[in-house]
């Protein structure tokens, strides 16, 4: 972690080189952005026992989530784990529904059924959300393995944690993909902690991506805190794996500002590790270039968080204003024929 921390260090003092258009660095801080400010309202309605159970908030890892909207495509599937908020807004589900499931109400994107961990959206290609610790590997796996079935040259981003990656499904799931060649992006968001278990406590392997290499699987490690980095090594990814090369693994290297979950006091990290790498901080240090750069105006900046702020305040409301699902709703969206003997 030392290692990967005195980089970041270093790369604060380069001067960053403009590669992309206004309108990308604008898009990009957008909804870097838009994932801040939700993330910090939900911790504030979660304070006001508004949101309720688990919830695990995706600040600091915005440039990953800006990155999704720009190196894939809306037909790429894309499934993750529970810290998934921030992924889901980049898929483009609108933050009323994403606050109203927050809230258990439903209006929510699964009607209130799923809350923090199940967000889901057919329409965006998003299949969660997924609150089993590492269940999304081999379902993504098998999403890949059905978008070869059929034909297409579509691919499937699965995401997980650090954490995750400890689960014997892991291996399975590379050996597969490898062997049968299976369009999948694996992604890894090492944020460096597995709860409260740090990286070096949990694994011998401290440089994830080299997990990939007893399945000859191409890897690397990313700076997870420039959308830049980020995008670049996603559509690397992204074009070995569309000309059937089968899969591909990134070690995305990030960072969580705020603990595990909101019962989370965080603890086991000092203060001046989390300093370290806030001066990194994706949505601060982008504005900053942006506007040390003059791609764009100090004014066109404020506009988009002036939205912003609008757009989300108007989701808290949305949620604050839906009604709760019907006791009835219990029995809709399962896996069962409403005819059956037994339900009626």
């Amino acid at each position: 972690m030392s290692e990967v921390l005195e980089v970041k260090k270093a790369g604060k003092k380069a001067k960053s080189q403009i590669k992309y258009s206004k309108e990308q660095y604008l898009n990009w801080f957008d909804i870097m952005y838009k994932v801040r400010r939700f993330e910090e309202r939900t911790l504030f309605a979660y304070s006001q026992q508004k949101i309720r159970g688990f919830c695990h908030v995706y600040i600091g890892q915005e440039a990953i989530a800006a990155a999704l909207t720009s190196a894939i495509r809306p037909e790429d599937k894309l499934v993750t784990a529970y810290r998934q908020h921030g992924v889901a807004l980049a898929r483009g589900l609108d933050a009323n529904s994403c606050m109203a499931e927050l809230y258990g109400k439903s209006t929510g994107c699964v009607k209130g059924k799923g809350g923090s961990m199940h967000f889901f959206s057919a329409a965006h290609n998003y299949f969660g959300g997924n609150g089993i610790v590492g269940a999304q590997i081999p379902i993504g796996t098998g999403i890949a393995l059905a978008e070869k079935y059929r034909g297409t040259d579509n691919l499937c981003v699965t995401m997980f944690g650090d954490g995750a990656a400890r689960q014997g499904a892991l291996h399975e799931s590379f050996n597969m993909a490898m062997t049968w060649k299976l369009p999948v992006m694996y992604i890894v968001e090492n944020n460096k902690y597995a709860m409260g278990t740090s990286l070096e406590r949990t694994s011998n392997v401290h440089d994830m991506y080299k997990m990939a290499h007893g399945f000859e699987m191409p890897s690397e490690q990313v700076n997870g805190m420039k959308p830049e980095d980020v995008h670049e090594a996603m559509m690397r990814a992204a074009d070995h794996i569309r000309k059937g090369n089968g899969p591909y693994f990134l070690e995305i290297c990030t960072y969580r500002y705020r603990g595990h979950s909101v019962s989370d006091p965080a603890k086991y990290r000092t203060k001046e590790e989390l300093d370290a790498y806030k001066a990194q901080d994706p949505v601060e240090c982008t504005k900053d270039f942006i506007l040390e750069n003059k791609i764009a105006k100090p004014e066109e900046i404020q506009a988009i968080m002036d939205r912003i702020d609008v757009e989300v305040e108007a989701a808290m409301e949305f949620a604050d204003n839906s009604p709760l699902p019907l006791p009835s709703d219990l029995y809709e969206d399962n896996y069962v024929q409403k005819d059956y003997p037994f339900l009626s």
